[in-house]
C-alpha cells in the first residue's frame, strides 16, 4: 500500500539530517528513507573499549580485510569502527580499466555522519568565483554573500570551535573556544608566520563541542571529552552527527517518520504534473517494493548515490535520467588529491607532554595563487597538520633489554610533527559515473560504473605541497625530515563531489541556485553532488549550509503554490 507524506528524504546522513530537521520543524510530515539498517544514539558496541576488551585487541587480520574490505580497508578500518564502512562485496559498483576509484560507504541511519573527521571549513568568493575566472567548469550560481547567513545558521546549531583569524579567503564563523595547540604546534605556528607574509597556522576548526548552548544541551549532547574516538560513536553527543543533533531535533516535532535497510531505487515521475510524485524503494531484506509519496522530494544518499538514483529514474520525459535535460548528470565528479606533506621530529620541549587525546589538529589555510600565480598549477591547496611525543611502540625494532631499557619505556620520545596536503580538483566532463547495464546488484539494478583520474594540474600541485611542507618543516627547526607525495586513486579523501552540480543555465548543469533541479522543480539534491568546484577546504558544512537554504526555499515556494 502507498503511503503519503509532505516530504520524503533520501539518506540520512549530515545533508538528509539537516534536510529532514528543517522540514520537520517548518511543519512538513517527512520520511526518511535510509538503505543501511537502524543505528540509535548510543548504540556504539565499541564505544570506550580498551584494546584487549575488542578483538584480536582491536585489529582486524588482513585475510578478513582483503575479502570483505579490499576498497574500505584504504582508511585504516579496524575493529573499533569497521561496523561503520560497508563489505565492499555487498556494495559492487564497476570501474574504468586503468582508472581506480575508491568509493568510501557507510550504510546505516546517519551514514558517514558518524566517521566523518569533522573539520568545518567554509568556502569563499575565492572559490565561489574561481570556475568563471579561470574557464574550468561552470560558474557558481551563487557567491559568499548568498550563503553566508546560512552558515551562520548551521554552525550555531551544529557547534563549532576554533578561532578567528580574518583570512578572507577562509571566512570566520560562529565558533565555540578553539581548543588549545600543543607546545610543538605553537613553535611550528610562530616560525612560519614570522617567514611566511601570507602562511597561518591555525587550530582546526572542527564540529566538537567545546561550551555546549542550551539548545545542544537539551537535545542530549554534552562537551567533548577529549578521548579522540569519535569515530567508533559518542554517546556524549560532543561531536556533530545525525545520531547527535539534527535526527533527535527532527524526532522532537513529532512529523518524522524513518525506514530503515530500504532502498531507493528511482525517484517516481508524473508526466502530467511534470512533478516527482514520491519514490521507488526495495527493503533490502524481504526484497518486497514500495512506493512511497510526497510532495517534495530531496535526495540527500551521498554524492555518488543520489546521482545513480537520479539516472536510475527513466521515462519517456527522461530517458537518460530524471531532471538530465543537459546531458551533464553524472559528469564533473571531483575528489581532493592529497597524501602529500612531510614530517619530522623535533628535540626541543623536552620537559612538555599534553593532556587528554584532542580530537582535532591544525589547520594550515590555502596560500598558494592568492596574491601571485604558481607557474605549475591553479587554485590551491591547505594542509592538517598535527603532533605527539614518540611513545614505547619506538622501541619495537630494538635488541636492547635490562633494567634501563625497561626504565626508558615509561618515558616519552621526542616530539614528531606532521603537515598533510589537501588541494583542489578541477572539475572535467570525462570524469563521470555511469549505470553498467551488464553488470547487476543482488537486488538486479544496475552497477555504478566510475571512470575518474586527477589531471596534471593536480599532480603539479600535489609535488608543490610535498617541496613546500618539507621547506616548512626546516624552517622551523625540526630534524629527519621526510617528504612524501603518494599516489593514491580519487575517492579515497572521501570528499567527493560533483556529478549533478548547480548553474546559471540549465542546459549546462543539473541544479539551479537553491539546489533545485532545472527540470522537476519538487525535486531537490542536496549533497556532495550539487557543487560546482570543490576548492581545496573539507566540504560539509557547506553540504549542511546549501541544504537548510534548499529546504527554506522549497517550503516558501510550497506555501506559495509553485512547487
Amino acid at each position: 500500500m502507498t503511503e503519503y507524506f509532505d516530504a520524503i528524504v533520501v539518506g540520512s546522513g549530515i545533508s538528509g539530517g539537516w534536510a529532514a530537521k528543517e522540514l520537520c520543524e517548518k511543519g512538513l510530515k517527512t520520511l526518511i528513507i535510509e538503505r543501511g539498517r537502524s543505528v540509535v544514539a548510543g548504540d556504539y558496541p565499541t564505544e570506550g573499549k580498551a584494546p584487549w576488551e575488542l578483538p584480536n585487541h582491536g585489529r582486524t587480520p588482513h585475510d578478513e580485510l582483503d575479502r570483505d574490505y579490499p576498497v574500505q580497508r584504504q582508511t585504516g578500518i579496524n575493529e573499533q569502527h569497521k561496523h561503520f564502512f560497508v563489505k565492499d562485496t555487498e556494495a559492487p559498483y564497476s570501474q574504468e580499466s586503468g582508472k581506480p576509484f575508491s568509493w568510501i560507504r557507510g550504510h546505516q541511519l546517519g551514514g558517514k555522519s558518524l566517521t566523518w573527521g569533522k573539520v568545518s571549513l567554509r568556502l569563499s568568493d575565492l572559490d565561489f568565483k574561481a570556475n568563471k575566472k579561470d574557464g574550468h567548469g561552470t560558474d557558481w550560481p551563487i557567491r559568499y554573500k548568498d550563503i553566508a547567513p546560512w552558515y551562520d545558521y548551521v554552525e550555531r546549531f551544529a557547534g563549532i570551535s576554533g578561532s578567528p583569524e580574518g583570512l578572507p579567503h577562509l571566512p570566520d564563523g560562529i565558533f565555540q573556544p578553539p581548543m588549545e595547540m600543543s607546545c610543538v604546534e605553537r613553535h611550528f605556528k610562530q616560525k612560519i608566520e614570522n617567514h611566511f607574509d601570507e602562511r597561518k597556522l591555525i587550530i582546526s576548526r572542527t564540529a566538537n563541542l567545546t561550551k555546549p548552548t542550551k539548545e545542544q544541551l537539551e537535545l542530549g549532547r554534552s562537551k567533548c571529552q577529549f578521548r579522540n574516538e569519535c569515530m567508533r560513536g559518542c554517546s556524549f553527543g560532543a561531536y556533530f552527527s545525525s545520531q547527535s543533533a539534527t535526527l533527535p531535533a527532527a524526532e522532537r516535532t513529532g512529523n518524522l517518520t524513518i525506514i530503515t535497510d530500504t532502498i531507493a531505487h528511482s525517484v517516481i515521475y508524473d508526466p502530467e504534473t511534470k512533478k516527482a510524485s514520491g519514490i521507488n524503494t526495495i527493503n533490502v531484506k524481504t526484497k518486497i517494493k514500495k512506493e512511497y509519496k510526497a510532495k517534495v522530494v530531496f535526495l540527500c544518499a551521498s554524492t555518488l548515490s543520489s546521482t545513480q538514483i537520479m539516472l536510475n529514474s527513466t521515462s519517456q520525459e527522461f530517458p537518460n535520467g530524471i531532471a538530465n535535460s543537459s546531458g551533464v548528470l553524472g559528469h564533473y565528479l571531483m575528489d581532493h588529491i592529497f597524501h602529500a606533506g612531510a614530517k619530522g621530529k623535533l628535540k626541543t620541549h623536552e620537559s612538555s607532554y599534553y593532556s587528554g587525546r584532542r580530537p582535532n589538529g591544525v589547520y594550515i589555510p590555502r596560500f598558494q595563487n592568492l596574491s601571485t600565480n604558481h607557474p605549475d598549477f591553479i587554485r590551491g591547496y591547505g594542509y592538517e597538520g598535527w603532533s605527539s611525543r614518540e611513545g614505547w611502540s619506538r622501541h619495537t625494532d630494538s635488541n636492547a633489554y635490562g633494567k634501563d631499557f625497561k626504565n626508558s619505556l615509561q618515558k616519552p620520545g621526542r616530539w614528531e610533527f606532521e603537515i598533510m596536503g589537501f588541494g583542489e580538483m578541477l572539475p572535467q566532463f570525462k570524469n563521470h559515473v555511469r549505470l553498467d547495464p551488464t553488470n547487476l546488484d543482488p537486488l538486479g539494478m544496475p552497477l555504478l560504473h566510475v571512470s575518474c583520474e586527477h589531471s596534471d594540474n593536480e599532480r603539479a600541485m600535489q609535488k608543490n605541497m610535498k617541496e613546500e611542507a618539507v621547506a616548512m618543516l626546516k624552517i622551523a627547526g625540526l630534524q629527519e625530515v621526510e617528504g612524501y607525495a603518494r599516489i593514491r586513486p580519487p575517492g579515497l579523501c572521501i570528499h567527493e563531489m560533483g556529478t549533478a552540480r548547480m548553474g546559471h543555465d540549465e542546459k549546462t548543469s543539473v541544479l539551479n541556485k537553491f539546489n533545485q533541479t532545472h527540470d522537476v522543480d519538487n525535486l531537490f539534491v542536496t549533497d556532495g553532488s550539487a557543487m560546482t568546484s570543490n576548492a581545496c577546504q573539507n566540504p560539509s558544512l557547506t553540504y549542511m549550509a546549501l541544504t537548510a537554504r534548499a529546504v527554506d526555499y522549497a517550503v516558501k515556494q510550497m506555501q506559495l503554490g509553485n512547487i
